[in-house]
């Protein structure tokens, strides 16, 4: 059970509805999961949101790494609401089936493209170690350039946000759903 209410759009301050109307008009659409959660403190929603709105849409990275880094962290968080929302969006990037249950199920993925190799033991070694070693970074450096990293440690630190904030206020995917990390 959720911890924390959402917000009534009727019944929210001025920030709070300039937060929801910025979030709700983006690229999201809506205003769902954590971003209902941060509504509560409007000023961390306009800032996180804008950071968020980087991370999945505008960076070096494409969407298929993107998405394999966003199931890899919602994997090390057991966030199954983030799993729920990204599981989907991964497939369509052209993650592959076996690799998403691999990630799902907690063995080794065989990767087909070195470059999703090399996100998946990043951000693997970063959560594990809290540091990666000197060839970790030069591999992700060789194969996605000094931006797709600096671009990478943006987007997991973004997604761990997004990961304990699921966690700590207990935000379940829709009703009906079932919960697939176990968790």
């Amino acid at each position: 059970m959720k911890r924390i209410a959402d917000l009534d759009p009727d019944q929210m301050t001025p920030a709070q509805r300039g937060a929801h109307d910025a979030i709700a008009s983006g690229p999201r659409k809506g205003v769902r999961g954590p971003l209902a959660v941060w509504l509560h403190r409007p000023e961390l929603a306009q800032h996180a949101q804008a950071l968020g709105r980087y991370c999945r849409y505008e960076t070096t990275l494409p969407p298929r790494l993107s998405e394999l880094a966003i199931l890899t962290l919602a994997r090390v968080w057991g966030s199954e609401y983030e799993w729920y929302a990204h599981k989907p969006i991964a497939l369509e990037a052209g993650v592959s089936r076996d690799v998403v249950e691999a990630i799902r199920t907690h063995a080794q993925p065989v990767f087909s493209q070195p470059d999703e190799a090399v996100i998946h033991a990043f951000l693997t070694e970063l959560h594990r170690d809290r540091k990666v070693s000197d060839a970790r970074y030069a591999e992700a450096v060789e194969r996605l350039g000094e931006a797709g990293v600096i671009d990478l440690v943006g987007l997991a630190g973004y997604y761990t946000l997004i990961s304990m904030t699921i966690n700590v206020f207990q935000v379940a995917q829709p009703a009906g759903v079932p919960n697939e990390l176990g968790e």
